[in-house]
Formats: C-alpha cells, structure tokens, sequence
C-alpha cells in the first residue's frame, strides 16, 4: 500500500500547482466578474459543497474509494478547463459547481486513502507530509508565475489545467484500500452511522474544538491579513513576500508528528489554542507592523502543525467500515459551526477590524477550553476500557 502514500503525495503536488494562484481575482475581473459576484459565487458553491458531503460519503463507502478519487480527479481536471475558457458570471459558476461536487468528493476520502494506506501507523506523519506537498505545489506554481507568467493571464490558467491533467493520470495509480478494510463485516446502514457519530458526544466536543481554531485561522489569515497590513502600512510588496513567507511555512506539516510525539496531544492541543489566541490579541490590539506579521505567520504555523494531528485524531476515533460517510458528517458539523463563525468575522469586520481579531481570540479560548474537556472523556472512556 505505499505506492497508494507516494501517487496521493503527488497527486497533492500537482493540485497545489495553480499557477492563476496570486491573480486569481484579477484573472476573473479580466473576464467579466465583478468582485460582488466573486463572492456570490463562492456562497453558492459553499453552500452546494455541504449539501454534497453527505451523498457522496455514502456513495464513496458503496463504490470505493479509488473510483471516488478517479472521478473527482478527472471532474478537477475539467473544472480547470472550464475555469480557463471561461467567461463572465455563468461560465465562473458553472467551474465553481463542478468544484463543489469534487471538494465533496474529495472530503474524507482522500484522508481514509491514506489512513488505511499506512494501517493506522504514523498515520499523522503521512497526513503533515501529505499537506506540505500541496503547499509545495503551492509555492513552486507561485515562483513559476512570479518569473515566467507574470501578466499571461491565459498561460497561468492553461499551465493549471496541465497540472490537474497530470494528477488525473496519476490517480489511476491507486490501488482500492475499502474493500479489504470491510470484507469481515457487512456495510453499516447510514441511519447507524449518523447516529453513532452524532450520538459520540466526545466527538462532538472534539469537532466543535477543531472548527472553531480551523476557521479562526482561516478568516484571519486569508481574508483580514490584507485588510491588517494595510492599517499597519506595509506596502503591496511587503504583502507578496507575507504572502511567500505564509507559503513556506505551510509546508512544515512533517514537523507535526514528532512534536506530538514529544509533548503529548494534551500539550499540544494547548498549546496551540493558546498560540492561536495570543496571535489574534496581538492583532487586535496593535497598528504595529512587525507584530502584526508575527501574529499572522504564528496562526499560520499553528495551523500547519495542527492540521496533520487533527486528521490522525479524527480517523483513530471512526468505529465504523463507513469511513468516508463519518467524515462526510464531520466535514458537514465543521462547516455549519464555519458559516456562523465567517457571518460573525465578516460583521464585525465591517464595524471594526480589532472587534473581529478579539472575537478570533475568543473563540479560540473555547477551542482550548473544549479540547480540554474532550481530552478528559477521552482519557476516562479509555480507562474504562
């Protein structure tokens, strides 16, 4: 099973390689969107993606996951086809619908590859390095556009569709991993799998603990960072090397696993809420550009070692052959926490940008606080064992 570790490795390399990456704004208002409909569109596909993951976690447990990973892996390669002959707001639509049925294709999937690739061991090494590749692509589309595209909107969108074309071929590659996961017991109903995973209440500690330091980190760092530096008055250079900084350092992911190995998942999982939170006080309470840039690329890095850990976390405690299926409910719990967390940002945004990084440290103290309590179940359920 360590051909299916080293093809989905490199099928995250090439899908970070979207070399349209720094212009993607641009690259749409070139043909014909407004930035009002940029975000119509990603309200939609949000919304389409979540209630997508449920239907396709039970069709992936059905069909498997290798013909899974094949179909979204061939529906990316056409959506960045669409994407690069697009133009005006059907024709972004249109590319934003077939990636919402891909990412929800994706979810879940693509983590039990290699979760019952590597049987359950260094399963949080496998998933650090699995991240870091994609940000590897990432980085290396991003160079390639800085030096060889530049203001070739149409190159940057064609050398995108090369890359997803690649991954597609690659994803042939993989060898089935569910049915010798499953072939001792029948499948599970999904009435019984829904139950299960919402009647786990330690689970849901767990997952309300990772959505609220998830999209702390992911409001600030990709919508607010900009809207920061510019109160802190860097200039639009400045930015672009954040920008590359950022990058980097999301690909130290395989640093996750020998850091929780040295401190304990309870240390760890407070450290980093803790981390989280002090960067957005930081942020909050500062106009000072050299620790606003501190507080950005520590939430950044606390997400990048968190991530991989989180995985391994959420796959060791599925009791269930439907993999995919539970992860598609976490995915869709996650999100729903997600939207009211964004709705709140965005208000408080308008309002004042400190408000919205204070209410970023607040529930990031709630992340710490739940952490802790799922920690403590935990550890009784295990000892009741």
């Amino acid at each position: 099973m360590k051909k299916n570790l080293y093809v989905m490795y490199a099928i995250a390399l090439l899908q970070g390689m979207v070399f349209y990456g720094p212009i993607a704004t641009l690259y749409r208002q070139a043909q014909g969107v407004t930035v009002f409909q940029i975000t119509l569109i990603e309200g939609i596909s949000l919304g389409l993606a979540i209630l997508l993951e449920i239907p396709w976690g039970i069709a992936a447990d059905k069909i498997g996951y290798r013909k899974t990973i094949i179909f979204c892996s061939g529906l990316y390669f056409v959506s960045k086809i669409v994407f690069w002959k697009a133009t005006g707001f059907g024709g972004f639509l249109a590319e934003r619908i077939l990636l919402s049925v891909v990412e929800a294709g994706f979810s879940g999937v693509d983590t039990s590859i290699l979760y019952l690739s590597c049987q359950g061991k260094n399963s949080q090494k496998v998933f650090g390095i699995y991240n870091s590749m994609s940000m590897a692509g990432l980085l290396l589309a991003a160079a390639v556009f800085s030096v060889f595209v530049r203001d070739n909107y149409s190159l940057a969108g064609f050398l995108t569709v090369v890359s997803y074309g690649l991954a597609a071929l690659l994803s042939l590659g993989l060898t089935e991993v569910k049915q010798a996961a499953s072939a001792a017991a029948p499948a599970e109903p999904f009435r019984a799998t829904l139950h299960r995973t919402l009647g786990n209440r330690t689970m849901l500690l767990f997952l309300a603990a990772v959505a609220f330091l998830t999209e702390a980190h992911q409001t600030i760092t990709v919508f607010l960072n900009q809207l920061q530096y510019e109160r802190c008055g860097l200039s639009s250079t400045a930015i672009g090397v954040l920008y590359i900084a950022a990058t980097v350092l999301g690909m130290l992911g395989f640093c996750s696993a020998p850091l929780t190995k040295r401190m304990g998942t309870r240390v760890f999982c407070l450290l980093f809420c803790g981390l989280a939170a002090a960067a957005c006080l930081v942020l909050g309470a500062t106009q000072t550009a050299f620790p606003a840039v501190v507080g950005i690329l520590t939430l950044r890095i606390s997400n990048t070692l968190f991530q991989p850990f989180r995985a391994q976390l959420q796959n060791r405690q599925i009791q269930t052959e439907n993999r995919a299926t539970a992860l598609s409910i976490h995915a869709m719990i996650v999100n729903c926490i997600a939207i009211a967390t964004n709705l709140i940002f965005g208000a408080l945004s308008d309002w004042s940008l400190p408000a919205a990084f204070f209410f970023g440290a607040g529930i990031c103290v709630c992340s710490l606080l739940l952490f802790s309590l799922w920690h403590k179940r935990n550890l009784s359920a295990e000892q009741a064992r």
